[in-house]
């Protein structure tokens, strides 16, 4: 079982039928071609059968190197055994493929009915789909009927004159679900049985919240009656898109936000209660701090969803956490790979593991968040102080990341991208908004990209002293809460060394993270340092009692 991101790129490359199943039928290779940037990797999926089970290899042709890894059932099973998703830059240039269809609709609005075909990026969707299906030998009817769709899509939002979230997101729709078709369609042609799944007609329901909408529970029984009844009939290969479903009110097409191809993969794998999901992406599994940081970063083989969620939310970008929530609901273990290094093992999220020799897992920075110290115009004792400040953060739909509090003051940071993705923001032009979102990321404009921030400020002055303090880094260690002693004591020692004043603490409710707020302009050097101090330094003076390492994903009983 596959489940897609938006769109892939395929190119054809000496396929030749030499794979043998057991029945003793050849099975044909199939080559995709990849280019991300200036990087090009060759790819080759070979799918055989065992009776009624698929098992799905994967070999990566790199720079005229072949690298392969497998992943076999260890006995033979008569129904689906993993549900293993591609996407993003592993298959294709998906961002950017949406951020195409948005801009497509965006000139749809002010061009005209009778200019829709002449749009430049509708052009460019056509003959990509276009040269892929005749790269692969496909007929073109398998994209047709949607290219045509689209057009129309497009000149109905140019009559309007208006793109509405439904509309956005029926519209970066089309990219899934012509590249699923595409895929379904060339394993069918090499022989190899595939059946096409869009989301919204598999079962995926959701909230009719668009463009980030959630998966409701009627979800999953309604995925596993189909797939399973489809296999049973007719036993075939699942090519399913990827973060689509269906609203539970209007019908309309849905998307499920960031991570929602991961998220489809994992409720999936909840559905038909499989014994792994597989997630594949661009580097090698969960790392123990930014490679871009610092270069000496390891991969972490071993994480539970608790680590899993907090690395995620502080900034990680391997897995968003509510794409992991089916699987720790049914205790699945997901596996992270790298599809342009499938040897490397990985990282295993599961509920557990022995934490025994774990020290630190990982340390992760968030850049450019603001921080607020509030303290209360009220005397010592009186109550309802914290109630009042996070009403005010309800009222306004503002979410906090870190949270310090006493019983008269409270020190908390905010994200600038999440205000952004709010209504307000979202009042701007799509492209205003991507220009936008991009500004973000110069810490010289970053004081001046949140309209909503003098407002909070307004509103929490009425009942308290408030210092806002722009250009913040949150420095989160991920790590054994068991040690959370010596990873302080320790960390402290490091930013000591360093000069560097840390000007808020927290520790998590699930005690395996601690954050520490410092300023941007010295967050790069903490994180160095201490990456040095905890991974490398083995036997330093504070761990000779601690044997170091990451532990392992705890044994069943």
């Amino acid at each position: 079982m596959a489940t897609s991101s938006l769109n892939l790129h395929y190119n054809v490359l000496n396929a030749k039928p030499n794979l043998r199943n057991t029945f003793g039928y050849e099975i044909p290779k199939l080559f995709l071609s990849t280019e991300n940037g200036y990087n090009k990797t060759t790819s080759l999926l070979k799918v055989t059968c065992k009776l009624t089970s698929d098992v799905l290899e994967k070999h990566v042709i790199q720079n005229g190197r072949n690298v392969i890894s497998e992943v076999e059932n260890e006995e033979e099973k008569t129904s689906y055994t993993c549900v293993m998703k591609f996407g993003g830059s592993s298959v294709a240039s998906a961002e950017r493929m949406m951020e195409v269809a948005n801009l497509a609709g965006e000139k749809a609005v002010s061009c005209g009915v009778t200019n829709v075909s002449c749009i430049e990026e509708l052009s460019f969707i056509k003959d990509l789909h276009f040269r892929t299906v005749d790269q692969l030998g496909v007929d073109r009817s398998v994209v047709e009927k949607h290219l045509v769709e689209l057009e129309q899509l497009l000149n109905g939002i140019a009559m309007m004159k208006e793109l509405t979230k439904r509309t956005q997101d029926y519209l970066v729709s089309f990219g899934e679900c012509m590249s699923t078709r595409i895929f379904a369609a060339y394993l069918n042609k090499l022989g190899v049985k595939a059946r096409q799944y869009d989301a919204f007609e598999l079962g995926f329901i959701t909230t009719d919240d668009f463009t980030n909408a959630d998966i409701l529970e009627a979800t999953y029984p309604a995925v596993a009656k189909r797939l399973h009844g489809d296999w049973l009939a007719d036993p075939a290969i699942a090519i399913v898109t990827g973060f689509l479903g269906k609203a539970r009110k209007s019908c309309a097409v849905t998307t499920l936000g960031r991570g929602g191809s991961d998220l489809t993969a994992t409720t999936i794998g909840k559905a038909l209660g499989l014994p792994e999901i597989q997630v594949w992406k661009d580097v090698d599994g969960v790392l123990t701090c930014d490679p871009n940081i610092y270069p000496k970063a390891e991969p972490v083989p071993f994480l539970t969803f608790d680590e899993a969620a907090e690395l995620a939310y502080f900034g990680a970008q391997v897995l968003h956490p509510q794409s992991m929530r089916p699987a720790r609901e049914s205790d699945i273990p997901v596996r992270v790979k790298n599809s342009y290094n499938p040897k490397a093992p990985g990282t295993l999220i599961t509920k557990e593991r022995d934490m025994s020799k774990a020290v630190l897992t990982s340390i992760v920075l968030k850049r450019n968040v603001t921080m607020l110290d509030i303290v209360s115009t009220r005397m010592l004792g009186q109550y309802g102080f914290l109630a009042k400040v996070f009403s005010i953060f309800e009222d306004l739909g503002i979410s906090v990341d870190v949270v310090a509090t006493s019983e008269v003051s409270v020190s908390l940071t905010l994200d600038p991208s999440k205000l952004w993705s709010r209504d307000l923001i979202q009042q701007a032009s799509v492209r205003d908004f991507y220009i936008a979102i991009s500004s973000l990321m110069s810490e010289n404009l970053v004081a001046n990209a949140w309209p909503e921030l003098d407002h909070v400020v307004e509103e929490l002055e009425k009942i308290a002293v408030v210092n806002l303090l722009q250009n913040r880094s949150i420095i989160s260690l991920i790590g054994n809460v068991q040690k959370s002693s010596l990873i302080l004591e320790k960390a402290f020692r490091v930013l000591r060394t360093l000069g560097v004043t840390v000007q808020m603490i927290s520790q998590g409710a699930s005690k395996v993270n601690i954050s520490l707020v410092v300023n941007n302009s010295e967050a790069d050097q903490c994180v160095r340092a201490l990456h040095e101090a905890f991974f490398e330094n083995e036997y330093s003076e504070l761990q000779k009692e601690y044997t170091t390492g990451n532990g392992s994903a705890a044994k069943s009983s």
